[in-house]
């Protein structure tokens, strides 16, 4: 397990909770990035929660990994990509580049969690 998140297993829900306060550095974001994509492509993961309460700064990269995420998973069916915690800077970076549009965000992980009971 990375230590830059934590895995838990909620029903069919994958909770990836980020545990730094800064996704910036590209070589950390590369192995974050081939560990996310090995949970939806070898485990079979469809339904994930990326939760990002402790995350203060979030590169462009990172960005980029969320939105493969989310394209890897608009592919398959009975699958949903969730993004919960996220905090007023990040929430304006998603209102600036439009993926408030694209991606689905709660305010907390118990209601994204809670969101996906009819679903799951």
């Amino acid at each position: 397990m990375a230590s830059e998140y934590l895995l838990t297993q909620i029903d069919k829900a994958t909770v990836i909770e980020f545990r730094v306060p800064s996704l910036m550095e590209p070589a950390q974001l590369e192995s974050i990035q081939q560990q996310l994509f090995k949970l939806v492509d070898e485990q079979d993961k469809r339904v994930l929660i990326l939760d990002f309460s402790k995350v203060e700064f979030l590169s462009s990269q990172a960005i980029g990994i969320v939105i493969g995420l989310n394209r890897r998973l608009s592919a398959l069916p009975n699958s949903k990509l969730l993004l919960c915690g996220v905090n007023g800077k990040l929430t304006e970076l998603l209102r600036i580049t439009r993926l408030d549009r694209v991606l689905k965000v709660k305010p907390t992980q118990k209601e994204a969690v809670n969101s996906l009971a009819g679903m799951i």
